[in-house]
């Protein structure tokens, strides 16, 4: 778990955690660098709970540095591996549900469980079911391009948190986000799974850091316009493909290479290679208007 300026709902997230069935939970946290009451929280939950809290109180360096750093820190004597928000509430089978359909799967490769949210209000009202839908297989066709996979419902095997520290970038300027980059790793080397049943109440309120939308489709839209004129968007999403083809390339199944390299290749040539490669494309987002979407701003050299 990572925590910034989190108090306010530390204490049902924690025993969230502690409470959860069948499994043996062990949690490690960094605060980076809050400067509400969330240390003092954490020090007080670490003393009722001294056998399963490691608190690390460091520096801020934003979130996607602040849970590499625990990737790094985490020791490999533990089975499976889980991302926390700081303000959400797990169910009470959250962990025994992802481990037990992890054992189904070769567990000599890297694997991924995530699921979908039942997002709440800030006072666990129910609001809706967040992603609905998952119609397409999780590989790295989709990851290369958008991530469904919500970090803090993931759950992963210890050859996935390997295959991450083995080679995680010097910089991570162009890394989106942390859950995005455990995705693109799996995608590529092992298997992801996905469970429509929810597994977290994912808490929306006016200080998340990150989260999910309970927006409507013309605000939705609306918005993703906005950042695209504003600049914020652009270029995120071939940075990233870059980054991950240098550091994983040479290991990477040979098809799988050839196809990013392929993707890449024809994105840094003229709108005219771009419209003859966009056509017979394999990559794909999730939904078919965001699969025009992503056709659309790659003809455009955008992405």
């Amino acid at each position: 778990m990572s925590t910034y300026n989190g108090a306010a709902y530390l204490d049902e997230q924690v025993e969230s955690l502690i409470n959860q069935k069948d499994v043996e939970v062990q949690i490690l946290i960094r605060d980076d660098g809050s400067t509400d009451d969330t240390v003092a929280k954490l020090i007080t939950l670490e003393q009722r709970y001294p056998k399963q809290i490691r608190l690390c109180p460091e520096s801020n360096v934003g979130v996607i540095a602040s849970f590499f750093d625990l990737i790094q820190r985490s020791s490999e004597t533990f089975d499976y591996y889980a991302f926390c928000d700081q303000d959400d509430v797990w169910m009470p089978n959250k962990l025994a549900r992802a481990v037990a359909q992890l054992r189904e799967k070769d567990e000599s490769q890297p694997l991924m469980y995530c699921s979908a949210t039942q997002m709440v209000s800030q006072n666990l009202e129910h609001l809706k079911v967040w992603p609905a839908d998952i119609p397409r297989p999780l590989s790295l066709y989709n990851a290369l391009i958008e991530n469904v996979c919500v970090g803090c419902t993931m759950v992963f095997n210890k050859q996935t948190l390997q295959l991450v520290r083995k080679k995680i970038p010097a910089t991570l300027n162009n890394v989106i986000m942390h859950d995005w980059w455990i995705y693109l790793c799996t995608a590529s080397f092992g298997e992801v799974v996905f469970d429509p049943e929810p597994s977290i109440w994912y808490r929306q309120h006016q200080n998340n850091v990150l989260g999910g939308s309970t927006d409507g489709l013309v605000s939705k839209w609306r918005k993703r316009l906005s950042r695209f004129v504003k600049g914020k968007n652009q270029y995120i999403l071939s940075k990233q493909a870059r980054q991950f083809v240098q550091l994983y390339g040479q290991d990477m199944p040979s098809q799988l290479y050839r196809d990013v390299d392929q993707f890449l290749d024809s994105y840094q040539k003229g709108v005219l290679s771009r419209m003859k490669y966009i056509g017979q494309s394999p990559f794909y987002r999730q939904s078919r208007l965001d699969n025009w979407i992503y056709k659309f701003v790659f003809i455009l050299g955008k992405l």
